[in-house]
């Protein structure tokens, strides 16, 4: 019986060995550049694949365009090592990550203004951000309630995804953390925000403010865009409000801003997935971001006065 047993057990670890098909290890030399990123900087990031894929000829881009949530979900489960969010990970994501034997780098590649947009036939176009805080948890549900508002009737909220990075910014920022409540509706995507608003008089959109820019570089103002951007306080008390412009985001002056990071879990010190990484990081992306993009790059501005004559 126990010779019986022994000759099972050689004939099962000889059939076991004699299926195993070799390890893979064709990732180690792959040029696969698989990013998710969040769809809310896709115009810009679109153009950071196509000029990086053009110096890199032998980089096969696989960007996918998502919401910041499903980003972050596909860096943790290994699906994607590249990923371009709004936040740093927590110490929970990272453990996570060193438990599957990865480690992550991230770095601050940009700050991101989001803009608020309105229908061309509203006469309402300045906003405070208290204001803003109280139509995101229901104390304000129509125009008459805002100190500048000379337009009657409801008012409606309207982002792109209810998991992206500006709801996550709203509730994190303006609501302590709580789920936005009253008349907010999530759309889908940053292009259906904007033909809701050109549709609806009453709706308030929230989209990236890249997303304004259409085939253009930094736009000079937002007059000739099909709905109207508004104008953003600190404070009721506040009589300044700005615009997203590039020069108000640096100087801190637009207050509706996050960072923007680039994270990478790939394990090889050399590959074309720590290439990107850097590329976003260094002289050749940063000035894509400052060239082409309402985005604040991480090099330094300068402002400067000019005298017209």
């Amino acid at each position: 019986m126990k010779r019986n047993l022994l000759l099972l057990l050689s004939v099962a670890l000889t059939a076991a060995c004699g299926s195993d098909k070799k390890a893979d290890y064709s990732w180690l030399t792959s040029n696969e550049v698989r990013v998710a990123v969040d769809a809310t900087f896709e115009p810009i990031m679109a153009e950071q694949v196509q000029q990086f894929a053009l110096s890199y000829v032998e980089a096969d881009m696989q960007p996918l365009y998502c919401s910041e949530d499903s980003a972050l979900r596909l860096l943790l489960a290994d699906s994607v090592r590249s990923a371009i969010v709004t936040r740093k990970l927590t110490e929970g994501e990272k453990k996570k990550i060193l438990a599957a034997g990865h480690s992550a780098s991230q770095s601050l590649i940009a700050s991101d203004a989001f803009a608020l947009i309105v229908n061309r036939q509203n006469t309402d176009s300045i906003i405070s951000l208290e204001e803003l805080k109280g139509i995101v948890n229901g104390d304000i549900t129509k125009w008459e309630q805002l100190s500048h508002g000379q337009k009657r009737g409801p008012v409606s909220l309207v982002f792109d995804n209810s998991a992206s990075s500006t709801v996550r910014y709203m509730r994190d920022s303006l609501c302590g953390g709580r789920q936005l409540e009253g008349n907010v509706f999530a759309q889908g995507t940053n292009k259906a925000v904007i033909e809701i608003v050109k549709q609806n008089p009453n709706a308030i959109g929230v989209v990236g403010t890249d997303w304004l820019r259409e085939d253009t570089n930094v736009l000079p103002n937002f007059d000739s865009l099909p709905v109207k951007v508004m104008m953003v306080s600190r404070s009721n008390a506040d009589e300044r409000h700005f615009r997203p412009y590039q020069y108000y985001i640096a100087t801190g002056q637009y207050p509706l801003v996050r960072p923007v990071y680039a994270i990478t879990t790939d394990p090889r010190t050399k590959s074309m997935e720590r290439n990107f990484y850097f590329w976003l990081k260094g002289q050749k992306g940063q000035l894509i971001f400052c060239n082409n993009s309402q985005l604040l790059p991480t090099m330094p501005v300068q402002v400067r006065a000019v005298n017209a004559h």
